[in-house]
This record gives structure tokens, C-alpha cells and sequence, in this order.
């Protein structure tokens, strides 16, 4: 049996009260981090391939179904205003389309056809890099997307929760976070969905980084999109460039659009 159907390790769960509730759920997942530390090796082996293919123009594509295509598309959204990157350089897409990101779409993961006709209108390159995400493994809907990238060349990945599952036969590089059964009996959405989110927050985060869009710990390409962003930013660049007049960094932040652009600029005026 996958472990991620196996009984949960507690039962008469509507007998317990909500403390009991909440301290089990919170023992169980402290299991997560420890599972996810075990897949640091083919983590590291998967951002250094996505790092070498998006110097040659390669993008990133996350494909899942339900909880693991939402988590997906989360991870990518982000990367955009976070780091400054183009919208199209992380793409996460869900079977059964947007719509599925909110109301389940029935039979659309079980298409093996699905998740790489989903990748056609993006014009797949030989740099790009395919990650299925599927907590059982069994997903066909990724299956298929994995299988027919790994044929044509591209580098595939998977991050699963069950060991020997089949879609780790379908990858180049299979990252399993074995985080045992679920508090409540097949909810993956609970620590196999929190251990994905782990693995996608370490690669994207990671690619990010070496892509130069960090300098120090600050993210000196971020979007300016809200006041508390904008506010981020100014302190950034007094910091880096040791400028006091915080509407003087203001003036510099919104008049060149980035923490980097500022501050490369402010220090070019001095070198003058």
C-alpha cells in the first residue's frame, strides 16, 4: 500500500478535543522538515541543472493536479514579484486548467495525455526543465508530461511522497519526502502537501539566488508593487549605500524601479 493511503497513526479523531487535535497535527508534522533534509542531495542536483539551462534561455515547469498543482502554481506566482523574473520564465500549470486552481475538475488528472498537451502552447526548448508533482506518484496527468519530456530530451524531476511510486521510474531525478501516513487517513494535503511546498519554496529560492536576482540576503530586483514593498526597498538601498535622507532613497527607489538599479546608479555617481 502507498504510504501516503496507509492508516493514520491515530484514530477516534472526532473523540479528541481541539487541543488534542491540534498538538497531534503539530507532532506529526515535525516529521516534515526531517523527510525533506533527506532529499537535500537530488534537490541540490535538480537546482543545478535548472540553474545551467536558464543561462541558455531554459524555463522551469511545475505540473500537478489538485493540492500538488496548487501548490505549483503558488510557487511560481511568486517568483515574478519576488524576484523581478520574467512571468514566463516559472510556469506551474494544473490539470484541468485554471478553473481547477479553486473547484476540482473531475477526471482531468487521470489524462496521460493532458499535462504535456497543457505544455504546447509554451514552445518547449530543449533547456527547459520539467518537475511533475504528485504526492501519490500515480498521478497519469503528470506521468505522461514527465514521460514524454525525459523522451525528448529535457531534464524531468518529480517530488512524490511515496517511495517506488511510478512516476520516479518516469524522472531523471526522483526527490521522495517520505513523511508517513497522514493525520487524517489519505489527506495528502496535510504534511505531503507541506513537504512540497518545503521542496518548492528550496528550488525556486535556490535558482533565484545563484541567478544573481539576491545580493547579501536582500531581493534587489523585487516588484515595487505596494507601500510595504516600496518602504522594503528605500531601507535596502540606505543600508547599501549608507544614505541617511530616506526620501532622498525614495526618490532613487521609485525613479529606478530597483533596489539594484538605485544603488548601482547612486554608487556610479560617487565613482564620478
Amino acid at each position: 500500500m502507498k504510504v501516503t493511503e496507509q492508516s493514520s497513526n491515530y484514530n477516534n479523531l472526532d473523540k479528541m478535543s481541539v487541543k488534542e487535535l491540534l498538538e497531534n497535527i503539530n507532532r506529526e508534522d515535525q516529521h516534515v522538515a526531517l523527510a525533506v533534509k533527506e532529499c537535500i542531495p537530488q534537490i541540490e542536483k535538480l537546482v543545478e541543472g535548472i540553474v545551467e539551462r536558464m543561462k541558455k534561455g531554459g524555463r522551469l515547469f511545475y505540473l500537478g493536479a489538485g493540492t500538488s498543482g496548487r501548490l505549483g502554481i503558488l510557487d511560481a506566482s511568486e517568483i515574478p514579484p519576488t524576484y523581478g523574473a520574467p512571468y514566463d520564465l516559472v510556469i506551474g500549470l494544473i490539470a484541468g486548467g485554471d478553473t481547477a486552481i479553486r473547484k476540482a475538475v473531475e477526471d482531468a488528472e487521470d489524462s496521460l495525455t493532458g499535462g504535456w498537451d497543457d505544455m504546447q502552447k509554451y514552445n518547449i526548448g530543449d533547456n527547459d526543465v520539467v518537475v511533475g508533482i504528485a504526492a501519490s506518484g500515480t498521478t497519469p496527468y503528470v506521468i505522461g508530461a514527465v514521460r514524454e519530456a525525459r523522451k525528448r530530451g529535457l531534464l524531468t524531476a518529480c517530488i512524490t511522497c511515496n517511495p517506488g511510486a511510478p512516476v520516479t521510474e518516469e524522472v531523471d531525478i526522483p526527490i521522495v519526502a517520505v513523511v508517513g501516513p497522514e493525520f487524517v487517513t489519505g489527506s495528502t494535503r496535510m504534511k505531503s502537501g507541506t513537504a512540497q511546498k518545503l521542496i518548492l519554496n528550496m528550488i525556486s529560492t535556490s535558482t533565484m539566488i545563484k541567478l544573481g536576482h539576491v545580493k547579501g540576503n536582500k531581493m534587489v530586483d523585487m516588484q515595487l508593487t505596494n507601500a510595504k514593498l516600496v518602504d522594503r526597498g528605500t531601507r535596502m538601498i540606505m543600508e547599501e549605500a549608507k544614505i541617511e535622507d530616506y526620501d532622498y532613497a525614495k526618490s532613487l527607489l521609485l525613479e529606478h524601479g530597483s533596489v539594484r538599479k538605485a544603488v548601482d546608479y547612486y554608487k556610479s555617481l560617487n565613482v564620478q
